[in-house]
Formats: structure tokens, sequence, C-alpha cells
């Protein structure tokens, strides 16, 4: 079989770290149970597997000991639960970035589409492509927020946008912040505590390299939630009703052990190394100096577009660009093809920034987003493959 590049990392992490495989077997070989729904040694080592993965979730997000950490099968099902979650009036108003996934915008569009609010969309700089804090903090006076919805990172772009601003504007006017972190917890340096989010969505399979499958949100907030989702959770089982609290009410159905298992050694392996490290930056910066090389060689190509948000220092290893002459697809089919270098081409399912791209004549972009096992090789490699199609 061919050597194959993967620069495909902001879909899912891959491969994943030697310590997230051996933990996966260890728990599928040795414990994987139906925790929280016995009182025998194993379930009880499933159970405490779990409690760890949420800790070590906590400590590197920064939150504090009040924090609640619900695991779900994914960042979608996160978003759900949270948005779901909360007792809508007709008169609310949504504000989202421009950025947000569709994990984010279908289910506020599906949830809007029943109960009457209104999503407005958080200004940007046309410059920068930022979030223009300074209008937000206009919009946020002319029509206040019932709830703010933004991404920490950018999966198109791979910008960092100004979350703990964004949030400080919103709980100023008494909003309901929610933070997808699916591109950014285990790169990005969090600081829950110091930031006044209510909820911080993650995803396990990627930037947190762990297992798919995995994923959840830390309830940081004093606001209840309705549970969205019903079902058995192994505790009051005569009861017919969901529990309210967080997590028991929003963790119904049988946990996933191994993948639990699989998420604590991804994220404890994430605090190890940048504790010996002693940077916080270290995986940031690794794939800075990464996509800086990589958007700065196909810049240099003839008929290379390459789409930027903000600054060097706002940029995580996100890549977007395409060749004229060419759809995004029909590049990320010859990328593939003859030169088995695997991207992701489209929208990304995230429809509104590509009106501030005007990426939609190639139908899209062309991504390439590197992880922690990318090397300058491999984006070398890229740049020369893109020259190739760019001279026919």
């Amino acid at each position: 079989m061919k050597q194959w590049i993967y620069l495909d990392n902001a879909a899912a992490a891959f491969p994943k770290p030697e310590a997230v495989c051996r933990a996966v077997d260890a728990a599928n070989r040795g414990y994987a149970v139906n925790a929280g729904r016995g009182s025998y040694a194993l379930a009880r080592k499933a159970d405490e597997v779990i409690l760890s993965a949420k800790e070590e979730i906590k400590a590197l997000a920064g939150a504090g000991e009040d924090a609640q950490v619900v695991l779900t099968p994914s960042a979608t099902v996160a978003c759900n639960q949270i948005f779901g979650g909360i007792s809508w009036r007709s008169c609310d108003v949504v504000y989202v970035s421009p950025y947000e996934h569709n994990a984010v915008m279908r289910v506020l569009f599906h949830l809007g589409a029943q109960h009457g609010f209104v999503i407005e969309e958080l200004a940007v700089d046309r410059r920068t492509l930022l979030p223009d804090t300074e209008h937000i903090a206009y919009q946020f006076r002319k029509k206040r927020p019932a709830v703010v919805a933004v991404t920490h990172v950018s999966n198109v772009v791979g910008c960092i946008l100004p979350v703990a601003e964004i949030a400080a504007l919103a709980k100023d006017a008494g909003a309901l912040v929610a933070v997808d972190g699916a591109q950014a917890l285990g790169v990005v340096p969090v600081k829950l505590f110091n930031m006044a989010v209510d909820f911080y969505i993650f995803a396990g399979h990627k930037t947190l390299c762990g297992p798919a499958g995995t994923g959840g949100f830390l309830n940081l907030s004093a606001a209840a939630l309705r549970p969205y989702l019903a079902g058995g959770t192994g505790s009051d089982s005569l009861s017919l009703w969901m529990d309210m609290r967080t997590p028991g009410g929003f963790e119904p159905g049988s946990s996933n052990t191994a993948g639990a298992a699989g998420l604590c050694a991804a994220v404890r392996e994430i605090r190890q190394t940048a504790a010996a490290a002693g940077n916080a930056d270290v995986f940031l910066q690794r794939e800075r100096a990464l996509s800086a090389r990589l958007a700065g060689g196909l810049e240099e190509i003839p008929g290379a577009v390459v789409y930027r948000a903000g600054g060097p220092g706002e940029q995580t290893g996100i890549v977007a660009f395409n060749i004229r002459g060419y759809t995004a697809e029909e590049t990320a089919m010859i990328l593939d093809k003859d030169f088995h270098i695997a991207v992701r081409a489209g929208y990304q399912c995230a429809p509104l920034i590509h009106r501030y791209l005007h990426s939609e004549s190639f139908a899209g972009v062309v991504r390439a987003s590197v992880g922690r096992y990318t090397t300058e090789e491999e984006v070398d490699a890229l740049v020369r493959a893109a020259r190739e199609i760019a001279e026919g």
C-alpha cells in the first residue's frame, strides 16, 4: 500500500497516540462493562475511569471545582442537549458568529422554527474577518441577547476567535454563553475560570486526539437545563421522570467505557506534555509553525488562493486554499489520486463564513489541517503537489 499523507486532522485527528490505543484496548479487554449499573468490582472500575476522564477534562479546560462535565457520543449531541435544554421564548434573540459549524447552526435553526426565536449574526471586521467586539457591544444594546453561541476556533480557516471578550459582553447583557471548543481544546490553552462562559463544548476525536464516539460539554452555569434526551441512567429506576441534575440527567443510556478510557489517556498525555515542556502553548506553537510554512508556500504559487482571517498570533493548524481553474473538490481529488494526500474539500459544514471568503465560485475551499504527527516534509509535499496542479 502506498504511503499516505494525512492532512484532515480538523475532521478527525489521525493517527491516535499510542497511549490512547493502549487505554482503549485495555478497557475492551479488561473492564468495558456497563458503568453505573452494578456494584461489582468491574463496574466500579468503569465508573472510576469515566470519573477520571471528567476530572482530566476539567483540569485541561481550567474549570473550577463546581463545573460539571457531561460526556456524550459527540459534540453534535452536546449541542443538541445544551440548546434543546433551554427554556426558549418567542421573543428571544440568539447571536452566532459567522464561523459556526452546523452542529450549532442546524440545531438552533431547528429549535428556532419550533419556538420562534430570532437568530442574528455577530458583526465581523471586514478587514480581519474576526468578530468586531465594539460593534457587537452595540448589537447587544440594540437587541438584547438571550443566548450567544460562538466557536472558539474556525474549522474552515483556523482562526482563534476572541471568545473571552465576546462572552464578557454577552454576560453583561444577561445572556447565556455557549462556546464550541471542538477545534480548540487540547491545542489552544483554555482557562474557563477566567471566562464568562456557561457551556463549553468539546469533541474527543479532534484536537484532543481521543477516540471517535467521545465528546461532551462542561456546564459552568447556574442556569438549569432541561434534559433533552430521556432514558435509563441506572439510578432511581422506579421513577419515570428524568433526573434534572447535571450530569446525571444528561447521560442516559450505557456509557462508552472504552471511549472514556481513551479520552482520559488522551487528555492526560496533553497535560503531561505541556507540563514537561513548561509551556501550555506547546501544541499550538507547533501547529502554527507548520500552518505558516504551508500557507506561505501556497501563497508563492501563481493561481493559488489562500484564505486568512486574523493575524499570525490568531491561527491554529488549519489552512484553507483553492487553485484557480479547479473546484475545491477537483483539487482534493487530484491530491488524493495522484499524490496520496488526504485533505477536505467543500464548505466544511460551516455555511455562513463562505459568504465572507467569496469561495462559492470554487464550491468551497480545500482545507488542509495539520496534526500532532504532521511533519515539515509532509507540508512541503502538499505545496509541491499544489504547484504541479496549478501548472497543469
